[in-house]
């Protein structure tokens, strides 16, 4: 078994309130919280997880914090997020979701990633950051388990 693990649930991925990439931070924060986080990946990171908190109205210490305390599983998080969410209506997931979905890269990162994956970066290749973020999770994983 790895000590430490690429964490493989993507951003694209919402739980039972519908929150995009709401699973992936609870599993990046509960890994780091254990010291079982793969190197490179912040338990909360500026992007996805940083807009996800603001859209919610969580603090991200709050977050951490939870998390590293009560290791809860994924129910037991959302649970949390109900009752701790500063701003968790309809409208405020719906913008977030299409903030997620509609979030693109920067050329460096995208030509990083899909170099890495030998990808060619043409008009096929991916140009949204969660399935190029999906891309760059799945090298990863395949580097440190599999290859």
């Amino acid at each position: 078994m790895a000590d430490t693990y690429v964490p493989m649930i993507s951003s694209g991925v919402a739980g039972p309130l519908g929150i995009l990439h709401l699973p992936r931070l609870w599993l990046k924060v509960s890994l780091e919280s254990q010291g079982k986080l793969a190197s490179g990946y912040p338990g909360i990171g500026r992007g996805f997880d940083a807009m996800t908190c603001a859209a919610l109205g969580l603090e991200e210490q709050a977050v951490k914090d939870y998390i590293k305390q009560s290791k809860p599983t994924y129910p037991e998080f959302e649970a949390w997020v109900k009752k701790n969410a500063k701003s968790l209506n309809q409208n405020a997931i719906e913008k977030h979701n299409a903030a997620v979905r509609g979030y693109i890269h920067d050329d460096e990162t995208r030509k990083g990633v899909l170099g890495a994956c030998a990808i060619s970066d043409d008009a096929s290749a991916p140009k949204d950051a969660v399935n190029l973020n999906n891309l760059d999770d799945w090298y990863e994983f395949h580097r440190a388990v599999l290859a």
